[in-house]
């Protein structure tokens, strides 16, 4: 597989991810069902069974230029089986097209969407790379406009720090598979001017880390993004939260796209299924037990 490097153009990009991934089957006895809510696209993931249970809103990786739905199809049914819940992936608007704070404003809207239609629904977020920075910005968007929270989160390998300051880019740099170093401020730069990447809704770093849910963070060992979890995590131990780190050895950037090809990603969904249904309430004695 090609790098993705600043230089690539975001139409190559786009198509490459497209080809690889939505051709991948989603999770057996997971339903998936296109729809529209408020003029953007989404799937619901169904797993049998679930058709009243619990929401994840999902939002896709891709560093804000990519992916969609399809991309993701196969790794967001797994996760919604290994949870038993029902999960909505929205097609959020991509940069350079649309910069920020545009994938941010229809992240929001999905989230008011489904607390508006679910009141009495438990709601999950969370994400991937650049989903797991939506994610972590959405809930502060939410906590500082006085709003019902999710009753969780959870990220698989978060971009967070669009500033590129975090020392994994130097100490990881000859590990990553995926990137490199000086890659990472010019591909934020199709998304974010200069001026906004301090920004907590930019860059979820730098952001007070109080009063947020429950947070599950997994995150490979070998990629370059590692200490923007590691800090995440410190940031929200510090202001008393409740955070669970799980650091992968010899793990790369979102490897639980190799679902069903390797027993790491397999165990990093199960443990995220676990953790998601021990947040709603829905884990067996037995289950807690494990």
């Amino acid at each position: 597989m090609k790098r993705v490097t600043p230089e690539r153009d975001v139409h190559e990009l786009r198509k490459g991810l497209e080809s690889r991934t939505s051709i991948l089957p989603p999770a057996r006895r997971v339903s998936i069902r296109a729809t529209v809510i408020d003029d953007i696209g989404c799937e619901w993931h169904v797993p049998e069974g679930c058709e009243d249970a619990p929401i994840i809103l999902y939002l896709h990786g891709g560093a804000f230029v990519m992916g969609s739905p399809a991309t993701h199809r196969r790794l967001v049914s797994h996760i919604a089986r290994a949870a038993g819940m029902r999960a909505l992936v929205p097609d959020y608007r991509l940069a350079p097209e649309h910069r920020f704070p545009a994938a941010l404003e229809d992240s929001l809207k999905m989230y008011r969407h489904l607390r508006s239609r679910q009141d009495d629904a438990k709601l999950i977020i969370g994400g991937d790379s650049a989903g797991g920075n939506l994610s972590a910005a959405t809930l502060l968007a939410l906590r500082d406009a006085g709003e019902e929270l999710p009753v969780a989160c959870f990220l698989m390998s978060p971009w967070l720090d669009m500033t590129a300051a975090g020392e994994s880019l130097q100490t990881r740099a000859t590990s990553d598979p995926w990137f490199r170093p000086e890659h990472v401020a010019p591909t934020a730069a199709k998304v974010f001017s200069a001026f906004e990447r301090r920004n907590p809704l930019v860059s979820p770093i730098f952001a007070d880390a109080s009063n947020l849910p429950p947070i599950l963070i997994h995150v490979g060992d070998h990629e370059i993004l590692l200490s923007d979890s590691t800090r995440l995590a410190d940031n929200i131990r510090q202001a008393g939260g409740d955070v669970e780190l799980r650091v992968w050895d010899g793990m790369w950037h979102v490897f639980q796209f190799f679902v069903g090809q390797m027993p790491e990603s397999d165990r990093s969904i199960k443990e995220i299924g676990h953790f998601l249904r021990s947040k709603v309430g829905d884990l067996t004695a037995q289950e807690r037990a494990a």
